[in-house]
């Protein structure tokens, strides 16, 4: 069982940053797929960004490709994701999820477990 707790949400004006943080339990944080996803409201769930457990590859919604960036630290058992020029529709609550099966990264179903979420506002 992994818990996923995500935090480094909050109101920013557009154009500004935010860097987000997963913290995971568990001892095998480092054999997990790890991915990030948002949510709008009245949309459904989508796909953000994903990491492979090495670290080696990286994969991005062509929405936040340049301007997001994946990472993760295996030794604090943390993916972040670093959110550089937001704008208004990147207002969502983003999700950190993780995967021990092979599969299609962008796709929920791939994940076996979520965190609760946390509230990122971009403001016009």
């Amino acid at each position: 069982q992994v818990q996923l707790v995500e935090s480094g949400g909050g109101l920013v004006q557009a154009g500004g940053s935010l860097r987000l943080s997963c913290a995971a339990s568990g001892r095998t944080f480092s054999s997990y797929v790890m991915g990030w996803f948002r949510q709008a409201p009245g949309k459904e769930r989508e796909f953000i960004a994903a990491i492979s457990w090495s670290d080696d590859n990286t994969y991005y919604a062509d929405s936040v490709k340049g301007r997001f960036t994946i990472s993760r630290d295996n030794a604090k058992n943390t993916v972040y994701l670093q959110m550089n020029s937001l704008k208004p529709e990147d207002t969502a609550v983003y999700y950190c999820a993780a995967t021990k099966r092979i599969g299609v990264v962008t796709a929920t179903s791939y994940y076996d477990y979520w965190g609760r979420g946390t509230q990122v506002t971009v403001s016009s």
